[in-house]
């Protein structure tokens, strides 16, 4: 019985961290605007200190922007930029940066 439940857990966790959103591609591109000053038009940075956001996995980047929001990863650039951002808003954006090649 154990072995079952500890099974169930790993089928359960492995489930939940692949599932994809239902999120708005077009609406993420249009929030996408203020953070092309820093990752590029296209999610491409223009400096190496900041990360390139196209083609990065949806659930990682909508994971990212809310820890950045919810301040348990914190950067002085990234905070104040997803402080008001809400969970469609970060799922929109991830959306949007892991469509583009």
């Amino acid at each position: 019985m154990k072995k079952l439940l500890i099974t169930g857990a790993i089928l359960a966790t492995g489930l939940i961290s692949t599932q994809s959103f239902a999120a708005d591609v077009a609406a993420g591109k249009a929030k996408a605007a203020a953070c092309a000053a820093c990752h590029g038009a296209n999610g491409i940075s223009i400096a190496p200190m900041w990360p390139n956001l196209a083609g990065q996995k949806e659930v990682y980047l909508s994971k990212q922007i809310k820890a950045f929001r919810d301040g348990t990863r914190k950067d002085p650039s990234m905070s104040p930029m997803a402080a008001g951002l809400s969970d469609a808003d970060a799922d929109n954006l991830a959306a949007y940066f892991s469509s583009l090649k």
